[in-house]
Parts: C-alpha cells; sequence; structure tokens
C-alpha cells in the first residue's frame, strides 16, 4: 500500500511540475540553439550566439526543482557539481556565472527586455516578447 501511494505521489508532482523551455528576446535573431550550444553558453564556454550577439544567460536564483532539472536534463549533472565548475572558472578568471533572477516572471521580464538575454521559464508563460528556442526534456 506504502509503495502504491509513493508511485502515486510521484506521478502526481511529476504531471505538477513546469515544462521548462528554453528562450530567447523576440528580437535576437535567433531562431533555433542546440542543446550543446545551449550548455556552452551556461557554463561560459561561448559568450555570444551563433550570430555573433553577445549573450546574457539568466539563471534562476533557487535551488529547488526548476533550476535543478534545467541542470540535469542540459548537462545531466547535478546543482553541486554545476557550482563547483563555475567556483573553478570564476576564481581562474575565465568566467563569471549566470546572472541570477528571483523567479521565472523576472526570467521573462529580463529575456523581454534585452535583445541578448537567454533563460529558462515554464512552457505556460510564454509571451510575445520572447522566443521558444528549446524545449527541455524532463529527467526520469
Amino acid at each position: 500500500m506504502l509503495l502504491l501511494m509513493t508511485v502515486v505521489a510521484m506521478a502526481f508532482f511529476r504531471s505538477a511540475s513546469a515544462e521548462l523551455v528554453v528562450i530567447t528576446n523576440a528580437n535576437n535573431g535567433i531562431n533555433k540553439l542546440s542543446k550543446t550550444e545551449i550548455v556552452n553558453l551556461y557554463m561560459g564556454k561561448n559568450r555570444k550566439f551563433p550570430n555573433g550577439l553577445t549573450a546574457l544567460p539568466i539563471d534562476l536564483r533557487n535551488t529547488e526543482t526548476e533550476k535543478a532539472e534545467f541542470y540535469a536534463s542540459l548537462t545531466g549533472k547535478e546543482l553541486p557539481e554545476i557550482n563547483s565548475y563555475r567556483a573553478r572558472l570564476h576564481f581562474s578568471g575565465l568566467g563569471s556565472p549566470p546572472l541570477q533572477a528571483e523567479s521565472m516572471d523576472e526570467v521573462l521580464n529580463i529575456v523581454g527586455e534585452n535583445k541578448g538575454a537567454i533563460g529558462y521559464i515554464d512552457r505556460k508563460k510564454l509571451d510575445k516578447r520572447v522566443k521558444l528556442i528549446y524545449i527541455l526534456n524532463p529527467t526520469p
């Protein structure tokens, strides 16, 4: 009985979770990016979009569900691994972490107002200021 309740609860939480998508400003000239291109922008390996526009990655400040899901889906790594990598990059002078936003609404506003911004939000929050360039697959 406990096992059945656990399975039902897990199914409920999975269905209630956000469908994360990667977005850019509607006017930045990018219509699609590959998973590798997004990883390289978020992990500091590239600082520009393929069209030469300087990228401004936006990250959620929270360390809860959405941020963990984003990095797990994108890189296959957990947040402590991501944070460790970023710390090494920052202290070596080779990069800095993405700009931190408090909420998906703030991510949406920043991306909507900055031509070079890239972020991730729940698909339900999409509006005309941004465009969807990548759909994240939920982690198993």
